[in-house]
């Protein structure tokens, strides 16, 4: 794989989302050999951001049944967080908010142009002063940046209220923030004290849903509410790095968590699970289906360190997918926007609204379409993940070019 130009981290085979960087090469292990790369790990990392991209514009409520992406995703970041707090937990963090920050800081810089471009002031919200610092969350979201709620869009292009869909990711990135800011006090007690460790979260959330504990504000209950809702999924990742979850008896799992997933989805069935009020709606019962969920996944773990055959062929947009994991995360939305906005032009061609109406109905040409404008962004902004990375700026990480040179280097330790 190529190699970067840049000084990196000694952090750096994670890439800004806590993951593996697909497109480095792991460091040399005490044989001279780099470390086998957890494939599983990068499948269901993959998987889970198409299920987000996928969710979003279908809006089927069973999908975060079927794949509880956001429980997976903090699952592995926390599992990668704990394998890197073997070094200083200052280093770790430093390098986890200098890979997390840049592409926010582009995503804030074209979206807040363009919200100030549209008229959104200091008046929209109050006291300026208030205004100005909580512009300071897009340099370091400890809390939910702000944006300008019902701004015009562009006509035939950007639908309207195009800022709360740029702004709709956001809560995951603050989330991840204070996880990794936690992580090394998390560390801490998960090995002082595992189960209690891993099952407070679930029992704040519970808590809350009940009304048992208020709290002072909107955003404090926001970031509590998260943390309660997929702390436990993190605390999970990083107890199956520690090893904690193999102590277990290996029929433990299998009973237990099958258990567990059912109180959790029939509590969302109590609440009125359906579409429009899914588990995103139902925080208990989305942090107790996702821990169940990722209960069982961290068991199964294959810990694959080749594809399986069956699989290979997916390898480069798995690649990729990892690679740029937080572009893609961070521009879905106004993906979305654009291809829904742009495909429902088609209803001004009369030939095909009158022969071909269930097609400009369908959703399907539009996540298509949402996928080539994803793939642009990947072409536009990926960039930046590179930069974050201190790695030298690529196009497209499929690692195709870096296998190339990955043999290379085998070549020339054979011939060494």
């Amino acid at each position: 794989m190529t190699a970067p130009l840049l000084p990196t981290d000694t952090d750096g085979t994670d890439g800004a989302d806590g993951s593996h960087d697909p497109s480095r090469p792991a460091p040399s292990g005490p044989a001279g050999s780099p470390p086998a790369r957890d494939r599983y790990f990068d499948l269901l990392r993959a998987v889970a951001l198409f299920r987000v991209v996928l969710y979003h514009l279908m809006g089927w409520a069973w999908l975060p049944v079927v794949f509880p992406s956001m429980g997976v995703m903090f699952a592995l970041a926390g599992n990668l967080m704990a394998r890197s707090l073997k070094r200083p937990a200052v280093q770790v963090v430093r390098g986890r908010l200098r890979r997390l920050l840049p592409p926010l800081w582009l995503l804030g810089a074209i979206g807040v142009s363009g919200m100030l471009a549209q008229g959104w002031s200091p008046d929209d919200d109050g006291h300026p002063g208030w205004w100005f610092l909580h512009l300071t969350f897009w340099v370091l979201p400890l809390s939910d940046p702000p944006y300008a709620e019902g701004v015009a869009g562009i006509q035939g292009v950007l639908g309207e209220d195009w800022a709360s869909e740029l702004a709709g990711p956001l809560w995951y990135i603050r989330a991840y923030l204070w996880f990794v800011l936690l992580s090394p006090f998390l560390l801490k007690l998960l090995r002082a004290l595992p189960w209690p460790t891993i099952v407070s979260p679930l029992v704040l959330s519970a808590v809350l849903e009940f009304g048992r504990l208020s709290l002072p504000s909107e955003r404090i209950d926001s970031a509590v509410t998260d943390f309660g809702t997929f702390g436990a999924c993190w605390i999970l990742g990083m107890a199956h790095q520690q090893g904690v979850l193999k102590r277990l008896p290996q029929y433990v799992v299998p009973s237990l968590a099958p258990i567990v997933a059912v109180l959790g989805l029939w509590y969302a069935f109590h609440e009125g699970f359906r579409s429009g009020h899914d588990l995103d709606s139902i925080p208990f019962a989305q942090a107790v289906w996702s821990f169940a969920t990722v209960l069982l996944l961290l068991h199964i773990s294959p810990s694959w360190a080749e594809w399986p055959s069956r699989l290979r062929r997916w390898d480069r947009l798995i690649t990729l997918l990892n690679s740029r994991a937080v572009t893609i995360y961070l521009w879905h939305n106004v993906c979305i926007l654009v291809a829904a906005t742009l495909y429902d032009r088609l209803w001004g061609f009369e030939t095909l609204e009158l022969n071909v109406p269930w097609l400009l109905e369908s959703s399907w040409p539009v996540l298509v379409l949402v996928w080539i404008l994803i793939s642009g962004c990947v072409l536009a902004f990926g960039w930046v993940e590179d930069l974050a990375a201190r790695r030298r700026p690529r196009l497209w990480p499929d690692g195709r070019a870096g296998r190339g040179a990955g043999s290379g280097r085998a070549r020339e330790r054979a011939r060494g």
